[in-house]
């Protein structure tokens, strides 16, 4: 019967199989995969709706395992008649995933065989192709992985239900059941969270905006998810979801479903309300659910999308410690309570905004961030990214890359020249002309030359990084940023832990004043690398993630060698200068008994001010800004701070600092008293001199007491009238006892800096009145308190 192989044939002939031999197996084949199907397509059962589309509550816990928050609660969806479903929305998701609903038989033959392709090949994954498969994966299967298994069960499913219903039961199906974004299942919950109406209410540009969302919510949503997704910015989403509604409205002009000229009566994009809060996530509670929930969606390794998760079921463990969450929200509020009036002084105390992030540096994980007054009001992390600069923060990255990398030979770049903090020498000279590290000027591009200026037109002549560290003088920094290269500082920032997104582009000097726009979050994980002598942990807010008692994910740490030993333990050893210095502009963020390590920061026109710092067990940054949380206002820009909470300026280590210091005391009680790492020699590094500055003949001199490389060669001509005498120990809620002048931020303030000459001028701002500022802004940005030789700033803020 199988003649094969074939009788009588010889050499290749004989394997070779006959025409009919390969025609019968062919049939035989076909036969039994119909047979097959047939039999299974008999068998399938269409599983209750009901029970496939239930869903449930997700919990959050703290740390200890108290419980954080329950999400979700009963599923957002109410049921609509086919009949109340209007026909435009009908119209739009026909045009737009399926244009053949109405005819097809519930699959795409094509599509489903591009799928399983794919899928066996190991490529990318694709969903149902026709309206009819998109209702049985949304709500007839619990199974919701992207396997060849679930493909197949879908196939036979999906030709089930295009058999059993009609059109207008599957159609409804589809659309009370689909999930639109913002915790909403169906088109009558939809409609109240993108429009707050009921769906009959409907018009044709809003049901073409609500079947775009159907493509993904994430990415589609005019409110962005940027703590999912960088990509689903506010402005990108918009601009997506835009391209989409217009591109259906076409569609259905097209397929004849909508008139041009009912077409022409939408002209512009149909704009949303803004995302509806949760009522039991008030206060800082939204803001800790929301970044777990990001983190979890962008870590975990099962495929667990957005969707999904809305669904239910899951149990989040956080990193985040309620009392630490506790304390640093006190912290924020009492300054807000004791400083910030927007009735008294509406001008300067309207939209003040703070932000801040707690970091273990020895894991990595996140224990507390302050996100704003309240998530169901201020529905911007601050703890996350927000747009504001980081300033004079940033330099102990110029720092870290120039006893890393070193300086490059004027000659030669291949040959580098570590620097040491305390034996090289910058020039600190006021409107010090910018130079490449080979000497030549360097301009913009407009062939300016650009000239640092110090705050207060403040010179120091040639001082040690240290002390240009604890003054916080810019142009010894923006001339060493140049010597070693902005490739290098910012290979820097990112080994200590910044992201790539957050860093200005270009090569401009200014980049070392700390123009970018790091998070609270990035910047307390940064410094945290220094407090772990160069080991690097990636900030994390989930532990570990169940469903159903199942474990779906756990955090690992991965922890990498960002710097080594000695270049860590010697920038935490100019870090304790800044906030142990008499003079130092973090002096007020010490804490009596413990090490502290820090650096102020505060950027042009007082438009953003930090404090980063860091003990041997945790890691915190506080910024502060004022940013219109209105958009109604029409006003979406950082504002000024002069005159904010009384203050004639505000710097870092005023408000910023003094919650830093709060919110820390309360933080460490009870742990144990730790200290640094001694500062390591470092190896290869030399007396470097740059800027301008000589070294010095080898000629005695009479030098004041304490180490020479620590003194200033010139100091500040006026002394305060009214600094504390010493061992009299201030208050750190006392403005005046901490400042002179009057206030924090007055005309003094002991004589140190942060960006200037004096601390009283400020720390890193004019310390002007309001509008006042030294150098005004020019086309390249924030100033940085430096300027061109046509007069008024170029780059960065003051203080950077």
């Amino acid at each position: 019967m199988i003649d094969y192989p074939r009788y009588g044939k010889y050499g290749w002939r004989r394997w070779t199989p006959s025409w009919k031999l390969v025609s019968g197996l062919t049939l035989a084949f076909l036969g039994l995969l119909m047979g097959g199907a047939t039999i299974a397509y008999s068998m399938v059962v269409v599983p209750n709706e009901d029970d496939a589309a239930k869903a449930q509550n997700n919990i959050y816990y703290y740390a200890d395992g108290t419980r954080l928050a329950a999400t979700g609660g009963e599923v957002n969806r109410q049921i609509l008649a086919y009949e109340a479903i209007p026909k435009a929305m009908q119209d739009a998701v026909v045009s737009a995933e399926n244009k053949t609903f109405w005819t097809d038989s519930g699959i795409d033959p094509m599509g489903i065989g591009r799928a399983v392709f794919n899928m066996a090949r190991g490529g990318q994954t694709q969903g149902g192709s026709t309206i009819t498969q998109q209702y049985v994966k949304n709500n007839r299967l619990a199974d919701q992985s992207q396997t060849m298994t679930r493909k197949v069960k879908e196939l036979f499913i999906s030709m089930k239900v295009g058999n059993t219903y009609d059109k207008p039961k599957i159609m409804a199906g589809y659309l009370n059941t689909a999930y639109y974004g913002r915790g909403a299942y169906g088109l009558q919950a939809a409609a109240r969270a993108y429009y707050d109406k009921d769906a009959d209410q409907l018009n044709v540009s809003e049901c073409a905006f609500l079947a775009a969302v159907l493509k993904g919510a994430t990415y589609y949503d005019p409110a962005g998810a940027p703590e999912i997704d960088t990509e689903a910015s506010p402005e990108k989403n918009l601009d997506r979801a835009t391209k989409r509604w217009d591109w259906i409205l076409g569609e259905m002009v097209n397929d004849g479903s909508l008139s041009a000229a009912e077409r022409a009566k939408f002209p512009t994009f149909p704009a949303t309300i803004q995302p509806k809060k949760d009522a039991a996530l008030i206060g800082q509670t939204g803001y800790l659910v929301s970044l777990a929930k990001a983190y979890f969606l962008n870590n975990n390794d099962k495929g667990i999308t957005e969707e999904q998760l809305a669904q239910g079921g899951y149990e989040i463990h956080t990193t985040f410690e309620k009392p630490k969450v506790d304390a640093l929200n006190k912290s924020v509020q009492k300054i807000l309570d004791e400083y910030i009036d927007p009735k008294k002084r509406p001008e300067y105390d309207t939209h003040v905004q703070f932000g801040g992030a707690s970091v273990n540096p020895e894991t990595g994980a996140i224990v507390a961030i302050y996100g704003g007054v309240d998530a169901t009001k201020h529905f911007t992390n601050n703890a996350d990214t927000t747009g504001a600069q980081v300033g004079s923060t940033f330099k102990p990255f110029v720092l870290a890359a120039a006893m890393t990398d070193g300086v490059r030979d004027p000659k030669d770049p291949s040959i580098r020249t570590k620097v040491d903090p305390d034996k090289s020498r910058y020039s600190g000279k006021h409107n010090l002309v910018v130079k490449n590290y080979d000497g030549s000027i360097w301009h913009n591009e407009k062939g300016e030359e650009w000239k640092q200026a110090n705050e207060g037109d403040e010179s120091y002549g040639p001082i040690s990084l240290r002390r240009a560290m604890v003054k916080s003088a810019n142009s010894p920094f923006v001339q060493l940023g140049m010597d070693v290269g902005i490739d290098k500082v910012r290979d820097a920032a990112k080994k200590a832990g910044l992201k790539e997104d957050s860093l200005v582009k270009g090569e401009v000097p200014s980049f070392s004043l700390g123009i970018s726009s790091p998070s609270a979050i990035r910047m307390a994980g940064s410094y945290a690398t220094f407090a772990t002598n160069g080991e690097q942990h990636e900030p994390y807010s989930v532990e570990e993630a169940k469903k159903a008692g199942v474990l779906v994910y756990k955090h690992e740490d991965k922890s990498t060698r960002a710097f080594s030993t000695a270049v860590a333990s010697n920038v935490t050893d100019v870090l304790r200068s800044v906030v142990d210095d008499p003079e130092g502009t973090g002096r007020k963020a010490a804490i009596p008994g413990r090490q502290v390590a820090g650096k102020t920061g505060t950027t042009d026109d007082n438009k953003s001010a930090w404090f980063v710092g860091y003990t041997p067990q945790l890691s915190t940054a506080i910024d502060m800004y004022r940013f219109p949380d209105d958009a109604k206002s029409g006003k979406r820009e950082f504002l000024k701070m002069y005159n904010t909470g009384g203050q004639q300026t505000i710097h870092g280590s005023s408000f910023p600092s003094r919650i830093w210091n709060d919110y820390m005391t309360q933080a460490l009680v009870g742990s144990p008293v730790k200290k640094f790492p001694e500062p390591e020699k470092l190896t290869d590094a030399e007396a470097v001199f740059g800027g301008g500055a000589s070294s010095p003949k080898p000629t005695p001199t009479d030098s004041p007491s304490g180490s020479p490389s620590d003194m200033p060669t010139t100091l500040p001509t006026q002394q305060p009238s009214n600094r504390p005498k010493p061992g009299k120990t201030c208050d750190v809620w006392d403005f005046d006892c901490n400042t002179t002048g009057g206030q924090d931020g007055g005309t003094t303030d002991g004589g140190a800096t942060d960006g200037g000459t004096t601390d009283g001028t400020t720390d890193g701002s004019t310390g002007l009145p309001s509008g006042t500022p030294t150098e005004t802004a020019g086309p390249g940005g924030n100033g940085n308190g430096g300027k061109t030789d046509g007069g008024g700033g170029f780059f960065g803020g003051t203080d950077g």
